[in-house]
């Protein structure tokens, strides 16, 4: 019991990819797991077989060299692994920033060595900010970009990670299912300060975060 615990509480935190707070992140979650207990289960089908041969030395004998290099060595892993594919690609598709009935809020992440600052184009008055604010429960598209080399902009219970590009413009969408604070950090190395380029994002509810837009619009 307690090597459990502690085994689950490793899945937690501020930077955890398996403690999501938005779709995204859990798509993401879902497919680790996945992946996981695939590999957990192919593990377990080898190890019973190398247990087998090894209780009964003439386990599988009938069976030819080429069978199993055909059907264990080509068929199995060939028909798990194109599965696992599949289903990451499903996946990816769904995160990507799709058209939606309505346009969703945008807000804009733009890093240089070895810090983030955040705008608002919806709010195009509002001052930038040191910390990302975004509205909880809805999708965000976080236009991100690059003021020298390449970072990445990651924020691991929220969503994947997106690079940032010097002269280019890549869109990550995002939504916090309630309002919070969310850790995130620059996930491409980009020179000595590379470890300290964290930020934050703040998920607030619709009203508090239009409140603040009007606060850092009158300055």
């Amino acid at each position: 019991m307690l090597a459990t615990a502690l085994l689950l509480s490793g899945c937690a935190g501020a930077l955890s990819t398996l403690d999501p707070a938005g779709p995204a992140a859990a798509a993401i979650a879902s497919l680790w797991w996945l992946m996981f207990w695939a590999a957990v289960a192919l593990f377990l089908l080898v190890g019973v077989l190398l247990w087998a041969v090894w209780v009964r030395p003439q386990f599988g004998v009938s069976v030819t060299p080429m069978r199993w290099i055909i059907w264990g060595g080509l068929v199995m892993p060939g028909v798990l692994l194109a599965a696992l594919v599949g289903y990451a690609l499903f996946t990816g598709e769904r995160l990507l920033p799709h058209a939606l009935a309505e346009t969703p809020t945008r807000v804009a992440a733009h890093g240089v060595m070895w810090q983030w600052r955040f705008s608002y184009p919806d709010s195009p008055n509002a001052q930038s900010t040191p910390t990302l604010h975004i509205p909880a429960g809805e999708p965000v598209d976080v236009l991100v970009t690059s003021g020298d080399v390449i970072h990445s902009f990651w924020v691991p219970r929220l969503a994947g990670k997106i690079d940032a590009i010097p002269g280019h413009e890549n869109i990550l969408r995002v939504q916090a299912d309630r309002p919070g604070t969310y850790r995130g950090v620059c996930a491409e190395f980009c020179g000595d300060g590379h470890t300290v380029m964290r930020f934050t994002i703040e998920a607030h509810d619709r009203a508090a975060f239009e409140t603040l837009m009007a606060e850092l619009a009158d300055g």
